[in-house]
């Protein structure tokens, strides 16, 4: 591997192998914190957002003094509050960590996690073990927030105070994009573990020692529940630093970090600030999700006699700064560790750390609290793994070597922290966009707004080409539907089908890919791939709908896309964003952990879609024909290639008697009621559209007198959804408009 540009194995992300199987979404609030208040009683009634649907997030943004909203950070980092004073008089490394365990939830698995909307301030984030104490960071942000008030929201703050903390202490920083919009509610929808106990309660890691580093379990990326990253203290509590180097290259690389990016992260996060474990943590009250309501919302209340603060704070249970200079930019942190010795110690409060033999007293810490005092420095396991795995030591001594080299990387490597998540750079705003193009932000060429007279003539082509319906639909789906809504990665801007590795994807069918996209090429003229794929598509179902009688019904169609590089797409990144599921293609090439409705659920939530939309796509796939294979399961209709609602009127014909046709419940077969014969072959993600209440209630809507007309209706609505969903090059314009 190279080190400075490989990426990690981050494995599949969809788990598989085992037979047992699991709920998608894991383990809940509810099942934390039962007496919790439960608000989504009033879900129902529309999504929890007091700034309305019409709140326009980018423009208060772009109204925003930033000057001045940076100078009130600044000057907030050294007014320590008597209520949560500043270690070493200045907030800044408080900050920082705020703002990475923000960020540090982001994995490449499904795109979830991360600082985009601000869900720290929400269980069950805001009660992590590893979240320690960051309530206090965030209230003591709070009169900034109330000033500037919806200009700035608290996914954006965050990651600023971060920023700007950094710059405080004398710190490279590589630029800061705003325009994450906060949500107001806690998102439900992301799997964070099945475990029933947190970290520091001895539960098992989520990493067989003897396995290898895929099995790790599905889009996880943390290695213990309650965890950004990994124990400090090592796997489990074991003090094995190169143990302790596994699990951080497994981590880091689920969270999209490579070696480099890894090393130079953890030693410039760490050459700021102190952990902290001087005291009793037997002593601290619940964490905040799970408090008295009269501690409004703060958590982790200590009894100690001084409160818990300052000199007495327990947070991670280790206990000291990792340098001599821990409010300042500096190359101490790889010195103290290749140089000195370590040894295994006890804090106060009984975690396990490394600290340095015959610590110089230069080299010592001054104390957090108390004016004239030295404390030894320290190193947790994870620390030490920099220094005794092989492939991290190597790292580490060329960034003690070249101090330039290093505070770049962890400039780079901050910026990819807290911004990997924003999707394509369109979307940052701000005055500190850096104007440099990096790889992991998916670059697209600006494309050409192609004249209707241009658009009628590729269209009629393409309806001349020989392609059917199925091919042209299928071909503009699998190119879409690679959009992600958690990390706005993927999309058919771009036209990546036709690049490594998604030309190769199992679920895209190769041979027969490559085929329709060289006839593609060839009728295009200056249109570019990525219009001409998404065109197609409106190709085939304007054909479809006017075969099955309906006239004068267009499909909207938005050119403008550009046509990616080779150069331009990370073959790595992408990879782990395979298909390894589709109930809208009824692709399941093997049974895996989660039942298949739930996937169909969790591909739907990460396309944007609602029910009805999920409902009205997969009808009309089925009888557009776009099934993996063409197998005919789920094709419930004898007018293939038509736009009808006959998969639904066929799916609740009450002449049906179905029955598995294999031991995993996965197909099905129907016969019919009264004379026996086979009618219809299907998959669980068919049969739930009519076995679900609620997916059947929609269901009933299409399949109903009259219900035809509405289901075409609301086809081409869903489908023009997902086809311009990754259109922030259109949305996103105006904010960049000069003058």
């Amino acid at each position: 591997m190279d080190a400075k540009t490989g990426s990690i194995e981050g494995g599949c992300p969809i788990p598989h192998g085992d037979t047992s199987v699991r709920s998608l979404l894991g383990r809940q609030n509810k099942d934390w914190w039962p007496d919790s208040l439960a608000v989504e009683i009033l879900a129902p009634n529309g999504p929890a957002n007091p700034l309305g649907d019409d709140f326009d997030y980018p423009a208060a943004f772009n109204a925003l003094d930033y000057a001045a909203l940076k100078n009130d950070l600044k000057a907030l980092m050294t007014d320590s509050q008597p209520w949560w004073p500043a270690d070493y008089g200045h907030y800044g490394p408080f900050f920082i960590r705020m703002a990475w365990h923000a960020a540090g939830t982001y994995r490449t698995g499904d795109g979830r996690g991360g600082a985009n909307s601000g869900q720290q301030r929400f269980a069950p984030l805001d009660s992590w073990p590893d979240n320690g104490n960051l309530d206090k960071a965030r209230r003591l942000l709070w009169p900034i927030k109330q000033k500037y008030g919806e200009h700035i929201s608290w996914a954006d703050l965050f990651i600023l105070a971060g920023n700007v903390a950094i710059e405080d202490m004398g710190g490279p920083t590589f630029g800061f994009g705003g325009g994450r919009a906060d949500v107001f509610e806690a998102e439900r929808d992301i799997y964070w573990g099945d475990e029933d106990k947190w970290v520091n309660e001895g539960v098992q890691t989520r990493i067989d020692p003897d396995k290898e580093l895929h099995e790790l379990d599905g889009p996880l990326a943390a290695i213990q529940m309650g965890l950004i990253y990994v124990n400090p203290e090592g796997r489990g509590g074991n003090m094995d630093p190169l143990q302790s180097a596994h699990d951080i290259k497994v981590t880091f690389g689920r969270m999209a970090m490579n070696l480099e990016e890894t090393v130079a992260l953890t030693a410039g996060g760490h050459t700021f600030g102190k952990a902290h474990g001087n005291g009793d943590p037997s002593l601290l009250s619940h964490a905040p999700a799970g408090n008295d309501i009269a501690a409004q919302g703060f958590g982790w209340v200590s009894s100690h006699e001084s409160g818990g603060i300052g000199e007495h704070t327990v947070t991670s249970g280790l206990e000291g700064a990792w340098v001599n200079t821990p409010t300042q930019w500096s190359e101490n942190y790889f010195r103290l560790l290749l140089d000195y010795e370590y040894e295994i110690v006890t804090t106060p409060a009984g975690a396990k750390q490394w600290q340095p033999v015959n610590q110089r007293e230069e080299d010592m810490a001054p104390d957090a609290h108390v004016p004239g005092k030295k404390v030894p420095t320290m190193m947790s396991t994870a620390d030490m793994a920099l220094k005794m795995d092989p492939e991290f030591r190597v790292i580490s001594e060329r960034f003690r070597a070249d101090h330039e080299a290093f505070k770049d990387a962890f400039a780079r490597a901050w910026f990819k922290l807290t911004h990997r998540d924003m999707g394509p750079k369109i979307r940052y705003l701000g005055p500190e966009v850096p104007a440099e193009d990096l790889i992991w932000q998916d670059p697209v060429p600006a494309g050409t707004m192609p004249s209707d007279a241009d658009v009628a003539a590729v269209k009629q082509k393409i309806a001349a080409s020989g392609l059917t319906v199925s091919q042209l639909v299928k071909t503009a789906w699998a190119s879409a539907s690679t959009y992600r809504k958690s990390d706005h990665r993927g999309g058919a801007n771009g036209a990546r089908i036709r690049l490594a590795p998604q030309k190769d994807w199992h679920v895209n069918e190769p041979e027969n890919l490559a085929k329709v996209l060289d006839v593609y090429e060839g009728l295009r003229g200056g249109l570019s791939m990525a219009d001409t794929i998404v065109l197609g598509g409106v190709v085939g179902v304007e054909k479809a709908i006017a075969d099955a009688g309906h006239k004068g019904i267009a499909v909207p169609f938005t050119g403008g896309r550009g046509d990616a590089t080779q150069e331009q797409t990370d073959v790595e990144s992408f990879q782990v964003m395979e298909h390894q599921h589709d109930a809208f293609r009824n692709y399941m090439p093997k049974k895996l952990r989660v039942k298949t409705e739930e996937l169909m659920l969790d591909r739907a939530a990460l396309l944007g879609l609602s029910v009805p939309e999920m409902v009205v796509l997969m009808g009309g796939l089925r009888v557009l024909g776009i099934n993996w294979g063409e197998r005919g399961h789920g094709h419930l209709t004898k007018r293939s290639g038509q736009l009808t609602n006959d998969f639904f009127v066929n799916l609740l014909d009450m002449t049906n008697v179905w029955k598995a046709s294999d031991d995993g419940q996965e197909e099905f077969v129907a016969t019919d009621r009264t004379e026996g014969h086979e009618k219809w072959r299907a998959t669980r993600a068919d049969l739930i559209l009519g076995s679900n209440a609620e997916l059947r209630a929609v269901s009933e809507v299409y399949a109903q007198a009259g219900g035809e007309a509405r289901f075409v209706r609301d086809f081409v609505k869903a489908w023009t959804k997902v086809m311009d969903a990754d259109r922030f090059d259109v949305s996103y314009a105006k904010y960049h408009r000069k003058g």
